[in-house]
């Protein structure tokens, strides 16, 4: 099934109340490389390069209170200390949602922790807010805000995990994150397919996507089950190379099993 990446329209249901300034694309570029080399640092130990990253007046707060620029750093450097002794899987940042005035700026991203190795259980997912102020021509964070992913924050999230594969064409996506049991009805034919033909079906997709936009998206959970709905507009070249443009409105259904989230069912129907 066609799937469809918008991060700029889900930011505004899963954000709701960010400031709506908008940064130039330099600016972005800029703003998303200091809070990787930020999290780099922070992953280290590096007290030299954490404390320039944040101000001095500089406050992380948590749902257990404040902690201060001093005690963010020594934390930190404790964290990295233990990871060198016992090692712990990376934590990596995407999605990055930027807003900005020449003088404050807001950075949300999602994060991802891998599980443990060996386990069967997915990654571990949560959301950082950072906000920042240039002083003295330099960004700073003055304060950072976190939480883990609501399940349907995940499923959001899940969906254009789901577009970007589909773009790429990652098979392996696929083999991943639809259940064994999972049904796919295709978009174009109507044809129902196996996991194992889903699969096929992604590594041998013909098709350029170029153009992929969504609307309408409803989340629903029920227990271990969960629906999501909506809209995409997919725009890109067929197989023959023609010009391709459709909507095609979709249902998604998925299962909580082995502690995550995976597709059990997923339909979809082209639409004037």
């Amino acid at each position: 099934m066609i799937r469809s990446l918008a991060v700029a329209a889900l930011g505004v249901s899963l954000l709701p109340g960010l400031a709506v300034a908008q940064c130039n694309e330099a600016d972005k570029t800029a703003l998303e490389a200091l809070d990787k080399a930020w999290g780099e640092a922070t992953q280290r130990g590096d007290r030299s390069a954490m404390s320039s990253f944040l101000a001095d007046n500089f406050m992380a707060v948590n749902i257990a209170g404040t902690v201060d620029r001093a005690t963010t750093i020594a934390n930190a450097v404790t964290a990295a200390e233990l990871a060198r002794t016992t090692p712990q899987a990376v934590t990596v940042a995407d999605y990055y949602m930027i807003t900005c005035t020449p003088t404050t700026a807001t950075i949300t991203h999602r994060n991802v922790t891998p599980p443990a190795a060996g386990s069967t259980s997915g990654p571990a997912y949560s959301r950082s807010v950072h906000f920042l102020e240039k002083r003295g021509n330099r960004w700073v964070a003055v304060s950072t805000t976190g939480h883990p992913l609501s399940d349907q924050q995940q499923l959001a999230y899940m969906e254009l995990d789901w577009n970007a594969a589909a773009k790429r064409r990652d098979a392996g996506w696929v083999e991943r994150n639809y259940s064994s049991f999972a049904s796919d009805v295709s978009s174009r034919t109507g044809a129902l397919e196996t996991k194992a033909q889903a699969i096929e079906s992604m590594r041998t997709d013909k098709r350029t996507l170029q153009s992929l936009e969504l609307s309408g998206l409803n989340t629903r959970v029920e227990g271990d089950v969960a629906v999501v709905t909506g809209v995409n507009h997919v725009k890109g070249t067929d197989a023959d190379g023609k010009p391709m443009d459709m909507r095609v409105r979709f249902t998604d259904v998925f299962v909580q099993k082995d502690g995550r989230w995976q597709v059990w069912a997923t339909q979809g129907t082209q639409i004037r």
